[in-house]
């Protein structure tokens, strides 16, 4: 079993359930029905999915949104102490 990543091709927003589907060898549909309900029964699935979004690497780069913004934060910080 790889590293949970966020693929490219077959998403429906960021690519969170798919991932997921492939890492757990389970049917997407299945998992966005949980998100689905875990956002509506308890609201834990919305918050879930975007820490995920953020969090979970793309398939493509191998870098997470996260990562990304943070970094380039850091860049800007950098160059503004220069």
């Amino acid at each position: 079993m790889g590293e949970l990543r966020r693929p490219v091709e077959g998403r429906m927003v960021a690519g969170v359930a798919l991932g997921i589907a492939r890492q757990f060898g389970l049917d997407v549909t299945l998992v966005r029905l949980v998100i689905v309900a875990a956002t509506l029964l308890g609201g834990l699935g919305l918050p879930l999915y975007l820490a995920a979004w953020l969090l979970v690497p793309d398939e493509g780069t191998g870098i997470s949104i996260a990562s990304d913004l943070l970094s380039h934060s850091r860049r800007g910080m950098a160059a503004g102490d220069a």
